[in-house]
C-alpha cells in the first residue's frame, strides 16, 4: 500500500509495471465472470428484482462503515481527546471514495492523513491505528474462514483462497506479536535535548503505542471489530434476497468472507474483476447457483455495494473544502515524511 509521490525513474517504472499487471488480471477476471453470460439478460433482473430489498442492502452498506467509524475512534481514544466520531466518519468516507476511483486502496493512506490533520497527531500514529485495525480484521477474518472451511466442500477453483487465508493468518500473527511488544511496553522514551527527527517520531510513536496497549478502549475495539465482520454480511444477504436466491444466511457469511480475502491483494479501483470473479466461483462451485445467474448478480452486487459508497465518500469529500488530487497530494507527503523521520501533522 503507497500513495504515490515523487518517483524515482526506476521506482516509476516498477510502478507503471504493477499498474498494468493489476488491471490486467483485474479486467481478465471481469471478463472470465461474465464470458458466457447474456447481459442482456440483466435488464429482466432488474425488473423482477425485490427492491425493498435492494434498498435494505443499500442502507446496510453504508451503515457498516458507521461502526467502522467508531472502532476507529476508540483505536485512538487513549491518544488524544480531540478525536471526534464526525471526523473519523468523514475520513473513513473519503478515504472508501479514493479506494473506489483509485488503484492500490490508497484510499486508507488518506483517510489517516485526514484523520491526523484533523485531529493533530502524527501521521506514523495515525497508520499505526489502521494496522491495529487491520490486525484485529484479520484475526476474527482468519476464525470466521477456519470455521466455513470445515463446514463446505471446498473446489479446486477457490483453494488458493483457503490457502491464502491459512497465511493471512500467519502474517497477521506476526504482525500481532510486534505490534504487542511496543503496545505493551512500559518505558516511555526519555524526551532529549535536540534529539533527531527519526528518534523523536519514534519516542512519540511508541509512547502512543504504549497509551494505546493499556487502554481498555482496545479491547472495545476488538469487540467492535468482531460486530464490524458480522455487520457486512448483511449487505450481502440482503442482496441474495432480492435476487429471490433460496440461500441463508451462511452462504451469505461464506460468500463475505471470501470476498474479504480477495481483497487484500492489490487490484483495480473498487476491486472491479477480482469481486465478481470471486462471486461467481462461490455461487456457482459451493452453492450450485446457474452459471448465468451467478455471473449477472456478480455484477448486481458490485454495483449495489459500490455506488453508494462512491455517492457518499463524494459527499464527504466535498465536506472537507478540498479536491481528491489535493488531499491524495497531502497524504503523499505525508507519508513521504513519515518514512523520512518527520512528523505528519507538521503537513499543512
Amino acid at each position: 500500500m503507497s500513495v504515490q509521490g515523487e518517483l524515482s525513474p526506476k521506482r516509476s517504472i516498477r510502478h507503471r509495471l504493477l499498474l498494468a499487471v493489476t488491471y490486467l488480471v483485474s479486467f481478465g477476471s471481469l471478463y472470465w465472470a461474465v464470458r458466457d453470460t447474456k447481459l442482456a439478460e440483466l435488464k429482466d433482473d432488474i425488473l423482477t428484482m425485490d427492491w425493498t430489498w435492494v434498498a435494505l442492502a443499500v442502507i446496510a452498506e453504508l451503515s457498516v462503515f458507521f461502526w467502522h467509524a467508531w472502532r476507529w475512534t476508540l483505536v485512538l481514544r487513549p491518544v488524544t481527546k480531540k478525536i471526534a466520531y464526525w471526523d473519523s466518519l468523514r475520513a473513513v468516507y473519503v478515504g472508501l471514495f479514493a479506494n473506489e476511483i483509485l488503484p492500490f486502496r490508497v484510499g486508507e493512506v488518506i483517510r489517516c492523513y485526514l484523520l491526523g490533520k484533523w485531529i493533530n497527531q502524527p501521521f506514523s500514529v495515525v497508520l499505526a491505528s489502521w494496522l491495529i485495525e487491520r490486525i484485529f480484521d484479520g484475526i476474527w477474518l482468519s476464525i470466521a474462514m477456519f470455521v466455513v472451511v470445515k463446514m463446505y466442500t471446498w473446489p479446486p477453483e477457490l483453494r488458493y483462497v483457503v490457502d491464502g487465508a491459512y497465511a493471512l493468518f500467519f502474517i497477521v500473527f506476526a504482525g500481532a506479536l510486534v505490534l504487542a511488544v511496543a503496545m505493551f511496553q512500559k518505558r516511555r522514551f526519555p524526551l532529549m535535548e535536540n534529539e533527531p527527527r527519526w528518534r523523536r517520531t519514534l519516542r512519540i510513536l511508541m509512547d502512543d503505542l504504549s497509551l494505546i496497549g493499556h487502554s481498555k478502549y482496545l479491547y472495545y475495539a476488538a469487540a467492535v471489530s468482531l460486530l464490524f465482520l458480522v455487520i457486512q454480511v448483511l449487505p450481502i444477504y440482503f442482496a441474495m434476497k432480492a435476487y429471490s436466491f433460496e440461500s441463508g444466511i451462511w452462504n451469505a457469511v461464506v460468500l463475505m468472507i471470501i470476498l474479504r480475502l480477495g481483497s487484500v491483494p492489490p487490484q483495480a479501483p473498487g476491486n472491479i474483476g477480482i469481486f465478481q470473479l470471486l462471486t461467481r466461483l462461490t455461487l456457482e462451485k459451493i452453492f450450485f447457483v446457474v452459471p448465468g445467474d451467478a455471473a449477472r448478480f456478480s455484477l448486481m452486487l458490485w454495483a449495489i455495494v459500490t455506488i453508494p459508497l462512491i455517492i457518499g465518500g463524494f459527499i464527504a469529500m466535498l465536506m472537507t473544502g478540498s479536491r481528491l488530487d489535493q488531499i491524495r497530494a497531502g497524504a503523499s507527503s505525508a507519508h513521504a515524511e513519515s518514512r523520512s523521520g518527520s512528523r505528519g501533522n507538521e503537513i499543512s
